[in-house]
């Protein structure tokens, strides 16, 4: 269904994977990886956004490389230079914005440390209007988002039991940040679940009910402020 594309980046150029739905047009979604990368996972949930009437662009943010090993996954997410996911996610929205049918807002979604970094992009472009985090990970002091840029804006945090649901510090303080600057935000607990449950490639984690009420509450928050 999708393919590799290259999209301008600041100046430089990112690759990503583009799905577009049967009927070629719809919102523009970013699909953000975890800390593992582009890896079929992630293809598989842009596809799966774009036969939900979506056109989905999953930036490549390791610039080819992946990982099926956790120790090389921390050492790739700890070399992620964020002043270049920034450029990426930005220029990703861009490019989306620009294509033919390409309607109405864009939105963002993220997992683990992606979803840290969809929830960040809203503060790094206009274009991205709704934005949706699947247990967000990483530490705001890496990212240092501008919060006020929420303005007028709306958010989703999926929050999984194990890492404390969304009584968790970094939740509440970017729920609290977000609502500070006048943006709308739903931080949803998912009782007796652990860490990337809505990874269907993780059988020792995934929950299936749970990444069904997920999936759903996501493509809800889409449909009515990307519309």
């Amino acid at each position: 269904m999708g393919e590799i594309v290259r999209y301008p980046s600041n100046g430089a150029s990112s690759e990503g994977y583009l799905a577009r739905p049967a009927e070629g047009t719809g919102p523009g979604v970013i699909v953000i990886q975890e800390w593992w990368g582009l890896v079929p996972h992630i293809r598989a949930v842009a596809d799966r956004f774009a036969r939900a009437g979506f056109v989905a662009l999953a930036p490549d943010l390791y610039h080819g490389a992946h990982t099926t090993e956790p120790d090389e996954a921390v050492k790739l997410l700890m070399g992620l230079a964020m002043d270049q996911a920034a450029k990426d996610i930005a220029g990703a929205a861009d490019h989306l914005a620009g294509l033919d049918g390409v309607t109405g807002g864009i939105g963002t979604v993220g997992f683990c440390a992606g979803g840290s970094l969809a929830l960040w992009a809203g503060t790094l472009s206009d274009k991205i209007v709704a934005t949706v985090g699947f247990y967000p990970a990483m530490p705001w002091e890496r990212m240092r988002p501008e919060w006020p840029n929420y303005a007028g804006k709306a958010a989703v945090i999926h929050c999984d039991e194990g890492d404390g649901g969304s009584g968790a510090p970094g939740i509440q303080a970017a729920k609290k940040a977000i609502e500070a600057a006048g943006g709308e935000v739903h931080a949803y607990d998912y009782p007796g679940t652990h860490h990337a449950f809505f990874n269907d490639d993780r059988p020792e984690v995934y929950q299936a009910e749970a990444a069904a009420t997920a999936w759903a509450r996501t493509l809800e928050l889409f449909r009515t402020k990307l519309a």
